[in-house]
């Protein structure tokens, strides 16, 4: 089944979501993880609140250049529970491990 734009977009921001839920919380580790490309992880995570999904970036102490992790603040409207129980076909219909 081919993806509208706007499925794929959404389901592509719940994965982000998901993954930095799950500890997989940095660009590096988001990269590294799904294969995704830098650019797409990086503007995903900022589209996250487009869909109320509040994330937070938080730099490591001392570091330089943005190194650090981002956590999940609030969900918004999406339920956690849905999440967790269609994530294999989110990532199915991604093509994303």
């Amino acid at each position: 089944m081919a993806l509208s734009k706007t499925k794929s977009s959404f389901y592509r921001r719940l994965y982000i979501a998901y993954l930095i839920e799950n500890g997989i919380d940095s660009v590096p580790k988001i990269i590294a993880f799904s294969g995704m490309p830098r650019r797409t992880a990086q503007d995903t995570i900022k589209s996250l609140i487009e869909i109320d999904i509040i994330c937070q970036f938080t730099q490591t102490k001392g570091e330089r250049h943005q190194t650090g992790h981002y956590t999940i603040e609030q969900w918004g409207a999406i339920n956690r529970d849905w999440l967790n129980q269609n994530i294999e076909q989110i990532k199915v219909l991604l093509d994303y491990p």
